[in-house]
């Protein structure tokens, strides 16, 4: 293995421990306790949880691995603040949803080479990214695994 190729399985690893330890959280957790604010007046563990799925499955057009699945989560997950008067998805169907959207990200990491992960993203300019490369889908992956690692920790804070 290539020191390129040992730090895209590096970042990839990470991301999958984060996802594991998220799914782990979410899929022991019961509807009633999915509705436990990770503190007073904060988020709920569901928004939470859909929040991860909403932002992970605009990685794909962001990565460059083609269209959204749930672009219907985006309203109460991400553009939103958390509504308890909102009709979310029941849990059953976040969980279906977090499953497909971390199945073919994983599929499409591992499909990448490691210069492919040094490439820019979509959302940088080719102009942008030949002034500061760091723009690239490596970054993206970084930042999503940081992103996933905060929450949990704000997650593990709610009451059981």
């Amino acid at each position: 293995m290539t020191p390129e190729q040992s730090v895209v399985a590096t970042a990839i690893h990470s991301w999958k421990l984060q996802i594991d330890r998220a799914d782990t959280f979410f899929s022991g957790l019961t509807d009633a306790q999915l509705q436990h604010e990770v503190a007073p007046g904060k988020n709920r563990l569901i928004y939470l949880y859909g929040h991860f799925i909403a932002v992970h499955d605009a990685m794909f057009p962001l990565l460059g691995f083609g269209p959204r699945t749930f672009p219907e989560l985006d309203k109460p997950f991400l553009t939103e603040a958390d509504d308890r008067s909102a009709d979310l998805p029941s849990s059953a169907e976040l969980k279906r949803a977090w499953d497909h959207v971390h199945s073919r990200l994983l599929v499409e990491f591992e499909n990448l080479s490691a210069a492919e992960w040094v490439g820019k993203h979509t959302i940088v300019s080719a102009e942008d990214f030949a002034k500061n490369p760091l723009r690239n889908r490596l970054s993206v992956l970084f930042s999503r695994t940081v992103h996933v690692g905060y929450h949990l920790g704000q997650c593990v804070l709610a009451p059981k």
